[in-house]
């Protein structure tokens, strides 16, 4: 497994568990109160990033009394690859529900950013009693944004196409130093420049062999779960948890236009942000701004 990037925050170090099969990294910043049962906070990171992206929100939920947990998702370093190639919904959503489970909670809040959106939306319809309330950044709810696309958003997602192809793109975006990747996050936040501490370690994330295979995974999983009972009878259903939703104005990955007409898809409370002049990665273009939004609404839940 590949070693701490030294441009890495110093405070942070990444733990081992075992979870859902895997063995998985995480970073991990415990409540600055001390308090043994701080409520726990899961925060999930998306694709190409890794869970360093989320390093200062983790100190900010600590500072207010949470145990905050970023984990190192699925296939991504310093995490274990899986053997049987499974990046399905349903086995991402368990993933998440194992870590809430090794960390001793009974229920926990879960922050997501693209992938780590998707994964919060698995766990929270799998099982809705072991999550306190969810927020999702730049991913609609998944029967909106998988079952009605527009033919903007459809284009946007061009990528996603590509990525269902052998060999191409795993060789496309290795090429001059992962360029093509780089520019593919900035047209996703246009008013963004990736700097040294988000570029590192998403560059030697991928770097390692099988690490950018095991990222494609996700998305090559996807044509399958149309297929699974279990995506029509959980994972495509309305959300049962509280949920704020959070999309960047500018977002060129998904669209402002995808969030709209969705109250009726949350029927535990839907409370809609949405960051004027942001793009995709909101967490890093507006960290403060961002963070905010995130403990104004688990405080209120």
């Amino acid at each position: 497994m590949s070693d701490t990037p030294d441009e890495a925050p110093a405070t942070l170090t990444p733990r081992y568990i075992q979870a859902n099969g895997l063995e998985f990294a995480y970073l991990e910043v415990p409540p600055a109160s001390g308090a043994a049962e701080a409520p726990l906070v899961l925060v999930l990171h998306g694709f190409p990033d890794t869970a360093w992206s989320f390093a200062p929100l983790l100190h900010e939920l600590a500072a207010s009394g949470y145990h905050a947990v970023a984990p190192f998702t699925r296939g991504y370093a310093p995490t274990e690859i899986p053997e049987d190639g499974d990046y399905s919904l349903e086995t991402l959503g368990q993933d998440v529900l194992a870590l809430i489970e090794h960390f001793g909670a009974d229920r926990a809040f879960i922050v997501g950013h693209d992938w780590g959106a998707v994964m919060t939306y698995a766990a929270a319809a799998l099982r809705p009693d072991r999550v306190r309330a969810i927020v999702t950044a730049a991913v609609p709810h998944l029967r909106r944004f998988l079952l009605r696309p527009s033919r903007a958003q459809l284009a946007a997602s061009h990528y996603m196409f590509k990525f269902q192809l052998p060999v191409w793109p795993e060789r496309r975006i290795r090429e001059d130093d992962f360029a093509w990747l780089v520019n593919l996050a900035r047209s996703w936040s246009p008013g963004w420049i990736p700097d040294d501490d988000y570029l590192i370690p998403m560059k030697a994330n991928y770097a390692e062999p099988g690490r950018l295979k095991a990222a494609l995974g996700y998305y090559r999983a996807i044509p399958a779960m149309f297929f699974k009972k279990v995506a029509w009878q959980f994972l495509l259903q309305p959300t049962q948890v509280p949920a704020c939703v959070i999309r960047g104005e500018h977002d060129g990955c998904i669209l402002d236009s995808s969030f709209s007409d969705s109250e009726h898809l949350f029927s535990a409370g839907y409370e809609p942000v949405r960051m004027a002049g942001i793009g995709h990665f909101m967490n890093l273009e507006a960290p403060d701004a961002f963070a905010k939004h995130v403990l104004e609404f688990l405080a209120r839940h």
